[in-house]
């Protein structure tokens, strides 16, 4: 939700607008997260270390005749000498395997960081790259960022981050209704959408399976097999991560049939082609449960469909809105100027911080199959 239009920002303040964005987004916190709990596992496993190290020593002293130790397997000499140590032997035991066990799961972790890592990666810089080029080589949209004096690197940068970020914000005061023509770009931002939001913890598992198969190590595996015992609330279990995809497309399918049908004819999609409508279509309500970009004016919308959205924002960093029109007045007045930022704009400073609260709350929330629950207050 903006409170100012996006073009009075200079180009320095734009960069430092991404940074925000980009620190802030779900999927970068979580990472550190990641981080503080594998810290943990490092300091508890150097002070089990020392204990095994302590028992270990203890057990196969001299007085205790063992032959040899290897996987947790222990051999004796002699049977008689295996009662008084049977105690020993078995915290011995035990305390191998629960140190092999710490072991491969502060691996995992620490493979899991890198892979969050290299999917931030991968998807900011190729999307940015993608939107880049798009840019320069379509005419109206470089046009676009001419006449209103964006530099296309920062743009493209500014844009994906946002999107990945579900922040919404877009350099251009008009948000993406300028861009509503260019359906290459909008198709580019809608997988940046997803990626970002819902289907994070299903893409970040597929990832998982994948580096698994090519390389064969043993943490993937634990990975996927263990994901309690990871810690990552976004690494949701095979079955799980499988109805989250169903779930997000079935949404995503019902409400482009509805809003096809009755907006298809609409002012708001007012000189497109079949082909572009169909895309803003698909572009409007995939942003309707995630990022809240915009290719059309929400308040030109039908009731059923702003209902529906609404329904759909539900638990959801959505920042749509209808903008700021002098006609919306009850009672008009004549300094009143129209703007494109919302309507939250022209709240006063109290309403603005209750409305900073509730984000807060809503972005604290727990990003996975147990996100919604009420918090506890008292």
């Amino acid at each position: 939700m903006s409170t100012v239009e996006m073009e009075v920002f200079s180009n320095t303040q734009l960069v430092f607008i991404t940074i925000l964005m980009f620190v802030g987004g779900e999927v970068f916190v979580s990472m550190f997260g990641l981080l503080f709990t594998k810290y943990k596992l490092r300091n508890r496993a150097r002070i089990h270390g020392s204990r095994v190290g302590s028992v270990s020593r203890e057990s196969l002293s001299p007085t205790n005749p063992v032959d040899q130790i290897e996987l947790g397997m222990v051999i004796l000499s002699e049977t008689e000498s295996r009662k008084p140590s049977s105690v020993d032997l078995v915290s011995a035991v035990e305390s191998i395997l629960s140190s092999n066990e710490e072991d491969l799961r502060y691996n995992s972790i620490r493979y899991l960081v890198f892979v969050i890592l290299v999917y931030l990666l991968v998807v900011h810089i190729g999307g940015s790259a993608l939107v880049a080029l798009y840019v320069s080589l379509v005419p109206s949209a470089r046009n676009v960022l001419r006449n209103k004096g964006l530099q296309i690197p920062t743009f493209s940068i500014f844009t994906t981050v946002s999107t990945f970020a579900s922040c919404g914000f877009v350099p251009t005061n008009e948000n993406m209704i300028v861009f509503s023509k260019n359906s290459g770009l909008l198709l580019l931002l809608i997988p940046q959408v997803l990626l970002g939001n819902t289907l994070y913890p299903s893409c970040l598992r597929f990832l998982i399976w994948v580096l698994g198969k090519f390389t064969k190590r043993q943490e993937f595996n634990y990975m996927l097999m263990n994901t309690r015992e990871m810690k990552y609330f976004h690494l949701l279990p095979s079955l799980h991560s499988s109805l989250l995809v169903v779930t997000v497309f079935g949404f995503i399918v019902v409400q482009f049939i509805l809003f096809c049908s009755l907006e298809w004819n609409s002012e708001g999609l007012d000189g497109l082609n079949p082909f572009q409508k169909l895309v803003a279509s698909l572009f409007q309500t995939v942003n309707s449960r995630h990022t809240g970009e915009s290719i059309i004016d929400l308040s030109i919308l039908s009731p059923a469909i702003l209902v529906l959205f609404v329904l759909m924002i539900a638990y959801g960093n959505v920042g749509f809105t209808a903008g700021y029109s002098c006609k919306r007045q009850l009672n008009p007045q004549g300094l009143c100027k129209d703007s494109w930022y919302g309507f939250v704009g022209r709240w006063s400073n109290k309403g603005k911080v209750i409305l900073i609260l509730v984000m807060f709350f809503g972005r604290l929330k727990k990003f996975n199959m147990d996100g919604g629950r009420g918090w506890k207050l008292l």
